[in-house]
C-alpha cells in the first residue's frame, strides 16, 4: 500500500515537472518568435535608411557623417543583444529625425517621389516594430512571471530557463525633441546650405 502510494506520489511530481517544463518552452518560444519580427524589422529599417540618405545628398552635404554613424550601428542592429539593438534603435531614430528636420528646408526634396516614398516606408517600419515590440514585451513579461513565481523559480534554474530582456527605448530618447543636429559638423553644413538657398540669415 505504501509503495503505491509513493509511486502514485512519484508519477504526479513527475507529471508536474513535464507541464512545468512545457510551459517554460512555450513561452520561451512565443518570445523567441516574436523577438524574430523585430528583427526583420530593425534590419529593414536599418537597409531604408542609406537609401533615404542618398537622396537627400544632393540637398546638403552631411551624408557622410549620416552613413558612418549608420554604419557603426551595424554591429549592434545585426548581432547584439536585445538591449544594444534597442540603444542602435534609438540612435537611428534620433538620425532620421535630423535627416526629416533639415529636409524641411528643402521643399523640391519634400516634393520628390522618392522621398516621399523612403519616408512611408520607414514610418511602416517605425509602426511595425512599436506593434510588434508591444507584443514582445507581453510575452517577455508573461515568460519572466512564469520562471520567478513558485513553483517555477525552483524548477527554472534546473532547466536553466533565465529571465529575458524587455525591449524599450529610454523615456527621454522618446521624449526628446527633434534634434536637427548630427554631430557639430552636421548641424552647421545643414543650417548653412538652407541660409544660401533661402538668401536670408537662419535664426539660432
Amino acid at each position: 500500500m505504501i509503495g503505491f502510494i509513493l509511486a502514485a506520489v512519484v508519477a504526479v511530481i513527475i507529471i508536474a515537472v513535464i507541464v512545468i517544463y512545457n510551459g517554460f518552452v512555450t513561452k520561451r518560444n512565443r518570445v523567441q518568435t516574436a523577438w524574430a519580427q523585430i528583427d526583420v524589422q530593425l534590419k529593414r529599417r536599418y537597409d531604408l535608411i542609406p537609401n533615404l540618405v542618398s537622396t537627400v545628398k544632393g540637398y546638403k552635404n552631411y551624408e557622410q557623417g549620416v552613413l558612418t554613424k549608420i554604419t557603426q550601428l551595424r554591429t549592434s542592429i545585426i548581432s547584439g543583444s536585445v538591449q544594444d539593438k534597442a540603444a542602435a534603435n534609438n540612435q537611428l531614430s534620433q538620425a532620421l529625425k535630423s535627416i526629416f528636420a533639415v529636409a524641411e528646408n528643402y521643399p523640391d526634396l519634400k516634393a520628390s517621389d522618392n522621398f516621399k516614398m523612403l519616408q512611408q516606408q520607414l514610418a511602416d517600419t517605425e509602426d511595425k516594430i512599436a506593434f510588434v515590440r508591444t507584443s514582445y514585451n507581453d510575452y517577455v513579461l508573461d515568460y519572466n512571471n512564469a520562471i520567478m513565481e513558485f513553483p517555477g523559480n525552483i524548477f527554472a534554474p534546473l532547466f536553466h530557463f533565465s529571465k529575458q530582456d524587455f525591449f524599450q527605448a529610454p523615456d527621454d530618447a522618446e521624449r526628446a525633441p527633434v534634434n536637427v543636429n548630427f554631430g557639430d559638423s552636421i548641424g552647421q553644413d545643414g543650417q548653412g546650405a538652407a541660409q544660401k538657398q533661402q538668401g536670408k540669415p537662419g535664426k539660432k
